[in-house]
């Protein structure tokens, strides 16, 4: 039942922009952004304006600009990995303990 579903499940985690680098891993793998089957079907600029004569120049230029698109999904990622050990270390607070201290075990 789920081997039917997987594939569903994987294109849908594949083209889902990720909070943390800003992209989806299917752009950062690929160079593109993935149409998904559901817009091919209804009409939209990209899909009507596509022209075949130019997308394999199109996809050249994004296949340059890959390394760029990782590069600042990279940045995106440690000011992302920044913000949240912040946000950790702001609830930690620092004791200081001497010999013979009482302290309360659990």
């Amino acid at each position: 039942m789920w081997l039917k579903e997987l594939p569903s499940i994987l294109w849908a985690y594949k083209t889902t922009t990720k909070t943390p680098i800003g992209e989806t891993p299917f752009r950062l793998a690929y160079g593109s952004e993935a149409i998904i089957s559901v817009e091919i079907r209804l009409t939209s600029y990209g899909v009507e304006n596509h022209d075949e004569s130019r997308n394999d120049e199109a996809m050249r230029l994004q296949l340059n600009l890959v390394d760029e698109v990782r590069a600042i999904a990279e940045q995106r990622l440690a000011w992302y990995k920044d913000l949240m050990a912040k946000h950790y270390n702001s609830k930690f607070r620092n004791r200081d303990f001497q010999v013979r201290d009482l302290v309360l075990r659990r």
